[in-house]
């Protein structure tokens, strides 16, 4: 059961690996692009190369949708970045229910949890496999796999790398399970936790008020989607949104107010912060392609 590209590697593992998959379930196909066409999810069009049926329910608790589950008679389901299911679904097969999450429960617990551990500046990850209970990702662990957070990392990259080791720790997991060998051990409830909420477009815009650092942070948590943005002031008086897709951070000392935007409006900009500056170095105007700053300058000058 799952959506995304995230959700597809685990599925393409499990079928390499010779596992008998009877079925996939994901979301229904939804409108996309200029065209508005229906799109199906990425693990509908794989299941369907794979020659799998599948299920695409739009409410969960359908009494005609439970009998179709039933009737594949899967001794295991396997949850990977979809949605919050009903004790109807999670408690069907004899051998449970276990999701697949990106990060180190209980810590990260919510949508976006590969995000919102760069946005904080952690400097590890990793992937956690859980049997499904009431409470969204609560549910006792069955396996951990963790993996740093390098410096360079952005979204796209830690992505990529957990998407990969989440696909082997599923497939572990599936065989400690069937083997009747699962361990399982409750969520550290002790802790102080750190969500990860669902990110939206107006979560996206860089505060100002921030050290270096966490401006980084912040846009490589966004970087390359959906992406930090800032307001630039340009000549002609116009305010142009842009995202920011790459920034360095400085560390210095200076009397200017945070946000304060300087550039010579042709190698650089460079915007105050709490503790030095951050130059832009790699930016996307609406409408336009993602360009470096010298490119961006050498089209649109800035108001100094």
């Amino acid at each position: 059961m799952g959506t995304p590209e995230f959700a597809v590697a685990p599925l393409k593992a499990l079928i390499d690996g010779g596992y008998n998959v009877v079925a996939v379930v994901t979301m229904p196909d939804k409108p996309a692009q200029r065209g508005m066409r229906l799109q199906p999810s990425p693990v509908k069009q794989y299941a369907l190369e794979a020659g799998l049926p599948v299920l695409q329910p739009e409410k969960l608790k359908d009494l005609r949708f439970l009998e179709e589950l039933k009737s594949y008679n899967a001794d295991l389901q396997i949850v990977v970045a979809f949605r919050m299911l009903p004790e109807a679904v999670w408690a069907m097969p004899p051998m449970g229910t276990f999701n697949l999450h990106a990060s180190l429960l209980p810590q990260y617990r919510g949508a976006a949890p590969i995000n919102w551990a760069i946005i904080n500046g952690e400097t590890e990850t990793g992937v956690t496999t859980f049997f499904l209970k009431h409470d969204i990702d609560t549910g006792n662990i069955i396996m951990q796999e963790r993996t740093p957070i390098n410096p360079d990392d952005n979204i796209g990259t830690l992505y990529d790398r957990l998407m990969s080791i989440g696909a082997e720790v599923v497939c572990r997991t599936v065989d400690l399970i069937g083997k009747g060998d699962v361990q399982t051990y409750p969520q550290d409830e002790s802790v102080e936790l750190k969500p990860a909420p669902k990110i939206f477009k107006e979560d996206c815009l860089i505060l100002w008020d921030k050290s270096a650092k966490q401006v980084n942070d912040f846009v490589r948590g966004l970087s390359p989607y959906p992406a930090a943005y800032t307001i630039l002031k340009t000549t002609k008086g116009e305010d142009l949104r842009v995202k920011v897709l790459k920034v360095l951070p400085e560390h210095t000392e200076h009397n200017e107010a945070e946000g304060t935007v300087l550039t010579d409006n042709k190698s650089y900009i460079k915007i105050a912060v709490t503790d030095g500056y951050v130059y832009l170095e790699q930016i996307q105007p609406a409408g336009k392609k993602v360009m470096t700053i010298k490119e961006f300058l050498n089209g649109t000058k800035m108001k100094l």
